[in-house]
C-alpha cells in the first residue's frame, strides 16, 4: 500500500471485534516509531502493552469511555521529560509533545498498513491511569492507543479543506503567490536608446 493510501485509509475506530491483533504487528509498529525524529536524537518515549480483559476495562471507565474495553489490546505512549528539559530547559517539554505525537502518527499508519485498527486517546484521568498501571509519577502519559480490528465498516469523516487550513509566506495570506507578475507589461524588455 503507497503511504498516501495508508494516510487516507486511516480513521478512528471506537467498534472493535473481539478478534486480537498479532503483537508482532504492534511490536513492528512501535519499532517504526521508535525510528522517528527526535530532538537532538535523544528518544524519551516509553511504550506500555495493555493486553489483560480486566485491565482494559477498568482503563476504558477511568477514560470514561466505555468503547475502549471492546478493544483487545492498549498502546499507552508515554514520555519521560526529565532528559530533554535538562537539555533544552522549557523548550524540552515542547520537542517531548512533538516526539510523542509524531510516534502515535507513526503508530497508528503502520497498523492501518497492516490492516489492524486503532483510536488516539487524548482523554483520561492521568493519576488514576498511573496509579493502575504503575507508571512511575515523573513519567507523562501522552496517549491510549486502543488497537483491533473493525466490528462493521464506518466511514471516515470528512476532513477540513485543505485551504481552510493553509496559509503561504504569512499568516494572512491564502493564495499561494504567483511568480508572474499581476501586469503583463511589466514582463516587457526595457527599451534602449
Amino acid at each position: 500500500m503507497k503511504f498516501e493510501d495508508i494516510a487516507y485509509e486511516r480513521k478512528s475506530v471506537k467498534r472493535f471485534k473481539k478478534k486480537k491483533p498479532s503483537w508482532k504487528d504492534v511490536v513492528n509498529a512501535v519499532d517504526l516509531a521508535n525510528q522517528g525524529p527526535y530532538a537532538g536524537n535523544n528518544n524519551n518515549l516509553r511504550y506500555l502493552i495493555v493486553e489483560n480483559d480486566k485491565t482494559i476495562d477498568r482503563v476504558a471507565k477511568l477514560c470514561e469511555q466505555t468503547w475502549i474495553k471492546e478493544s483487545s489490546l492498549l498502546i499507552v505512549v508515554c514520555s519521560d521529560d526529565a532528559y530533554l528539559e535538562d537539555l533544552y530547559g522549557d523548550r524540552g517539554r515542547v520537542y517531548s509533545r512533538q516526539q510523542a505525537g509524531a510516534a502515535i502518527q507513526t503508530i497508528m499508519l503502520s497498523l492501518t498498513e497492516k490492516g489492524v485498527d486503532s483510536c488516539w486517546v487524548g482523554s483520561y484521568d492521568d493519576e488514576k491511569v498511573r496509579a493502575k498501571l504503575q507508571i512511575p509519577g515523573h513519567i507523562q502519559i501522552e496517549a491510549i492507543i486502543p488497537v483491533g480490528f473493525e466490528a462493521g465498516k464506518s466511514s471516515k469523516p470528512h476532513k477540513k479543506d485543505l485551504d481552510k487550513s493553509f496559509y503561504w509566506e504569512s499568516w494572512d495570506t491564502k493564495k499561494r503567490p504567483t511568480m508572474f507578475k499581476e501586469h503583463p507589461e511589466d514582463y516587457r524588455p526595457a527599451e534602449t536608446g
